[in-house]
């Protein structure tokens, strides 16, 4: 395991310390850089407003620690498969969506993602030769949208 996955495993882990929660970190390191699994009797808390609180962890293990990561590579933290399933949620929503602007002839433009669901979007479409995805737009209000080339 990298010394970087350690460092953010063992940081996290006393964050959630100070915090009493009832949680424990697990990291290793994949294609994607850094997954750190937390589990626990208060995974639940972590999975609101769509796993807003894994995004806090991983845009702040990044602040910290992002220096030492590979480029192509993140920090992912998941706590019961949430990640995996939102993953699957999100290739099913391109595959909609590159159905939608061959049959309707118009761009599709997705809602509100974060910069790691819009990779998963633009990876998942990647190979469809007839169609191409964009972020568009600025801070919050980027979008992603996928349209005939």
């Amino acid at each position: 395991m990298s010394e970087t996955c350690q460092k953010a495993e063992n940081f996290l882990t006393d964050i959630l310390a100070d915090l009493r929660l009832d949680l424990r970190v697990s990291s290793k390191m994949s294609d994607e850089g850094c997954l750190l699994n937390l589990s626990g009797q208060d995974a639940p808390l972590l999975l609101g407003e769509n796993g807003e609180m894994l995004d806090a962890f991983e845009t702040l293990l990044f602040q910290i620690f992002g220096r030492e990561l590979d480029r192509e590579q993140r920090f992912v933290c998941d706590a019961d498969g949430f990640r995996r399933t939102r993953k699957a949620e999100l290739q099913a929503m391109a595959r909609f969506a590159a159905q939608n602007v061959r049959k309707n002839d118009r761009p599709f433009t997705f809602g509100v993602l974060n910069s790691t669901e819009r990779r998963i979007i633009h990876l998942t479409l990647q190979e469809e030769s007839d169609l191409m995805t964009e972020s568009v737009g600025s801070g919050r209000d980027r979008r992603l949208q996928v349209r005939l080339k």
